[in-house]
């Protein structure tokens, strides 16, 4: 295991790199197509609320990560905590839970490709297909995303450091798009136009708190990637938490932009509100064209980091023969996991076919294993200051046990509120459905393989990586 890695994973990603990896994953799309049913849902403040106590949330789990991963600077991130605090099964189950919010944000992009040339082409839509949950469902429509799909897979399959560069413009691109649109609301927007602050009182902020995990899953691309990272170790940990404070401001900003542009009236009327405020800021349709591709660009950004993420989880997941080999190999010349690349890129281009409904299933079903994978990531944080308090730590968190407590008790509040009986309850069967998929097709993979590969093999190769390679001094050697 070690010796396939040490040969084939390259240290090529800087520091701009890691921080415009992270970052563009974390804003991505969902504020274009999303920001105008988030305040919908709670009111302007309502909706900043939300996204403020979210982003608490992540900055503690995101502080557990940056010690974690700095310690163990490998790849695979959740999977390798997990293993170290609670052994090979909680590693699985740690690593089948984000690979959920990893791959449902991938799919989530095939989907809202198309939502955007819809916007830019309102009458594109040709060849009926069908439809599902009141969303009539059009062959141009998913031939948009199915394109889109291969294409970036093709991109995560030629190279990790292309992968990179392109994240970086593009990233830079929605920066400027985004930037735009706050300070125009500043100076063209009404404070009046806020109204109504808050809507449906604290069901309304649940609703909205509930979508904030998947909205800001992306720092942990960090430790999934961390093997091609060039950095000091204790660098890593702190480009991961900084990518989490820019995310948390960057949406609260962007809702206050958008409510100060539109009253609610105006939002209920628009196809895209955030485009849409746009245009109202500027006085032309010319801005909201702009802000369409500065969508584009986060559309490309989130879609590409979570490629990265979910395609080193996979791999190293194969390499410990938690799931099948074949999916822990590299490409010869590329040096990319190549065959997990293909399996997402073929797995999630049926999502159009679902439907824009499958945007809101996504976002919520993908939140939950998000949350899942947080808390158990978080409790790993706890057992190893506690198991192993002289491991090396070249980013240590001050006051580490209150910050563990906070990131697991949060984490589960989050999972409650996603519970039946919760007011913020997941959609019964559509989103329900996602998940028990998911959860039935990792229970077959993790008996197949011990199977397979024998019941032990999975603990004896963990054990070798996790333990022969974990950083004995604060380098990245």
């Amino acid at each position: 295991m070690s010796q396939q890695q040490n040969q084939g994973m390259a240290k090529v990603l800087g520091r701009s790199d890691v921080l415009f990896l992270a970052f563009g994953a974390m804003i991505g799309w969902g504020w274009v197509v999303l920001a105008g049913s988030w305040v919908h849902s709670a009111g302007s403040l309502g909706a900043m609320l939300a996204f403020l106590l979210g982003g608490i949330l992540v900055v503690f789990v995101g502080l557990t990560y940056s010690e974690l991963t700095a310690a163990m600077p490998l790849v695979g991130g959740e999977q390798v905590f997990c293993y170290r605090a609670m052994g090979a099964t909680a590693s699985f189950i740690g690593t089948w839970a984000i690979l959920l919010g990893y791959i449902s944000v991938v799919a989530f992009e095939a989907v809202a490709l198309p939502t955007v040339v819809e916007y830019l082409f309102p009458n594109y839509m040709q060849g009926y297909l069908w439809t599902i949950a009141g969303w009539d469902v059009y062959a141009s429509w998913v031939a948009v995303g199915v394109v889109g799909s291969i294409l970036v897979m093709i991109l995560n399959y030629i190279g990790i450091k292309v992968a990179a560069f392109l994240q970086t413009v593009f990233t830079i691109g929605i920066a400027l798009v985004g930037l735009l649109l706050i300070t125009g609301s500043l100076f063209n927007g009404a404070t009046a136009n806020m109204q109504p602050l808050w809507v449906g009182g604290f069901k309304g902020i649940f609703a909205v708190l509930l979508m904030t995990p998947l909205m800001f899953v992306g720092f942990n691309v960090i430790p999934q990637a961390a093997e091609e990272i060039n950095l000091p170790y204790k660098a890593i940990g702190k480009v991961l938490i900084l990518s989490v404070f820019m995310a948390a401001a960057w949406y609260i900003l962007v809702i206050f932009g958008v409510s100060r542009a539109m009253t609610a009236e105006q939002m209920g009327g628009a196809s895209l509100v955030t485009a849409d405020a746009m245009a109202v800021l500027f006085g032309g349709s010319w801005a909201s064209k702009l802000l369409i591709v500065g969508g584009i660009c986060g559309i490309i950004t989130s879609w590409n980091g979570f490629y990265i993420g979910a395609s080193r989880a996979i791999y190293a997941m194969a390499q410990a023969r938690m799931l099948p080999a074949f999916l822990g190999k590299l490409h010869p010349k590329y040096k990319t996991p190549y065959n997990a690349i293909l399996l997402i890129g073929i797995s999630t281009t049926f999502a159009p076919f679902f439907g824009r409904s499958m945007l809101v299933w996504l976002v919520d079903a993908g939140g939950l294993g998000i949350m899942l994978a947080y808390a158990m990531v978080a409790l790993s944080f706890v057992i190893l200051r506690k198991k192993e308090p002289h491991m090396v730590r070249p980013f240590k968190v001050s006051s580490g046990g209150f910050v563990g407590y906070a990131a697991v008790i949060l984490s589960a509040i989050f999972i409650i509120l996603c519970l039946p009986g919760s007011p913020t309850a997941l959609i019964w069967p559509y989103e329900w459905a996602i998940v028990a998929i998911w959860s039935f097709l990792g229970l077959g993979l993790y008996f197949w393989a011990r199977s397979s590969y024998g019941v032990h093999e999975a603990e004896k190769r963990m054990r070798q990586n996790v333990y022969g390679r974990v950083p004995k001094k604060d380098s990245a050697a």
